[in-house]
C-alpha cells in the first residue's frame, strides 16, 4: 500500500481516544475480553468495549453458505457445544488444514442457520474456570454482528482472515466478502478504524489491491507463512523480520503483528533476554508494530513476572505482574498490543 498512516495521523474518529498523542499505543481486545468471557462472542466484544479497548479483534472463517463468522479456528469442538449435539454427530470428520491433520467439526460444513443453533463455551477452562459460568449463553457471531456492535460502541475492528489458502481451495474465499462487508458499512479509507491482519502473505498482497484499509502482516514466533511454504518458497517468519523482509512487507502492508517474543525474547528458563531491534527497524520503514498476545495468567508471562507459589496447583492460572510486562513493551515504543484483558492494558497505558 502506498498510504501509511501512523497513530498520530489518524483523525479523532478513527479510534476511541483519537485525541491521544502519537506515542500512546492502542489496545486491541484479543478475541474480545477473552480473559473474562468465552472468546469471539458478542458478550466478550461488548465487555471489551466497556473496558476501554480501542479495537476488537475478530478471527474470520466461513460457513458453507459463504457467511463470515467469528471463530479462532474453523474447527469448533473446543469453542462450541457441537460435540454434545446428536443432530450433528455425522458432521465429525478429519481434514488437513495448513498441512495439519485435524479431527472435529468445521464451520464450512454448516450453514449459518445450523451454526446459530450452537452455543459458545470457554476454550481453556482449566485456566479460566470462572468463564465457564457463561458457557451455553452466546451464539457464534457473524462479521456483520461484530461490525454492528463496534459501531454502536464506538470502537474499531481488527479482523483476521484465518487459513485463507485453505478457504480458497474449497471455493470459500474470505477476502471478497470481507472487503464487501467493510465497504458496505462505510469502511473504505486508511483513516477508518480498521486493520485487516493475516499470517499469510499472498492474501495481504491481494487485499492491498482491493482496499485502502490498513493491513497488518502477522508474524509467528516460529515457522513460515503457509502460502509461502505451500509454494515452495523457503522464506520463514525469521526472514520476514529482517530489514530486507520488513522493507518488502512495507510494500503491501501498513504494520506488523509479531509474536511478542520477537521483540523481547526469552531464554530456556522462560526469563527475559535483551530486546531486539525489531520495533525500531519496523518504524524506520513506516510500519506500526502491534505485538501479541498479552494475558494476565502466569502461564503466559515471562518467568520474571510470574507471582505466587509454583507448587500450588492453581499457579498457572494466577494473575502475575502483567503491569510490568505492559510497561516493558510500551517503553520500547510499540504502537499497540493484542490483549485478552483490555482493562489491564488500558490501566497501565494510562
Amino acid at each position: 500500500m502506498t498510504t501509511v498512516l501512523l497513530l498520530g495521523e489518524r483523525p479523532v474518529d478513527a479510534q476511541r481516544g483519537g485525541g491521544r498523542g502519537r506515542a500512546d499505543p492502542i489496545v486491541i481486545a484479543h478475541r474480545g475480553a477473552s480473559g473474562d468471557r468465552p472468546e469471539h462472542t458478542l458478550a466478550a466484544y461488548r465487555l471489551a468495549a466497556d473496558l476501554g479497548a480501542d479495537f476488537i479483534e475478530a478471527d474470520l472463517v466461513s460457513t458453507s453458505d459463504g457467511v463470515l463468522v467469528a471463530r479462532h479456528e474453523n474447527e469448533i469442538s473446543g469453542t462450541t457445544d457441537v460435540a454434545t449435539r446428536p443432530e450433528f454427530t455425522d458432521r465429525r470428520t478429519t481434514k488437513t488444514i495448513d498441512a495439519v491433520e485435524l479431527t472435529g467439526w468445521f464451520t464450512e460444513d454448516f450453514t449459518l442457520a445450523e451454526l446459530k443453533t450452537l452455543r459458545a463455551v470457554e476454550r481453556i477452562p482449566q485456566l479460566r474456570p470462572d468463564n465457564t459460568a457463561f458457557d451455553g449463553l452466546e451464539q457464534v457471531p457473524t462479521l456483520q454482528e461484530v461490525i454492528d456492535l463496534a459501531q454502536e460502541a464506538g470502537v474499531g475492528i481488527y479482523p483476521e482472515t484465518k487459513h485463507p489458502s485453505y478457504f480458497d481451495s474449497i471455493g470459500l474465499s474470505l477476502e471478497e466478502p470481507l472487503v464487501a462487508s467493510l465497504d458496505a458499512n462505510g469502511y473504505r479509507h486508511p483513516s477508518d478504524p480498521v486493520f485487516i491482519q493475516s499470517f499469510e502473505t499472498a492474501n495481504l498482497r491481494e487485499l492491498a489491491e482491493m482496499t485502502r484499509l490498513r493491513l497488518v502482516q502477522l508474524i509467528g514466533g516460529s515457522g513460515a507463512p503457509f502460502d509461502l511454504a505451500a509454494a515452495g518458497d523457503p522464506r520463514t517468519y525469521d526472514d520476514l523480520v529482517t530489514r530486507r523482509g520488513l522493507t518488502e512487507i512495507a510494500r503491501y502492508a501498513d504494520g506488523i503483528g509479531p509474536d511478542k517474543d520477537r521483540i523481547v525474547p526469552r531464554d530456556g528458563d522462560g526469563r527475559l533476554r535483551g530486546p531486539t531491534g525489531l520495533v525500531d527497524d519496523a518504524h524506520r520503514r513506516g510500519l506500526v508494530v502491534h505485538p501479541y498476545t498479552f494475558r494476565n495468567e502466569n502461564t503466559f508471562l515471562p518467568a520474571d513476572f510470574r507471582q505466587g507459589d509454583p507448587a500450588n496447583l492453581r499457579f498457572s492460572g494466577v494473575t502475575g505482574d502483567t503491569a510490568a510486562e505492559y510497561r516493558l513493551f510500551f517503553d520500547l515504543g510499540v504502537d499497540g498490543v493484542f490483549s485478552d484483558n483490555a482493562d489491564t492494558a488500558v490501566a497501565v497505558r494510562g
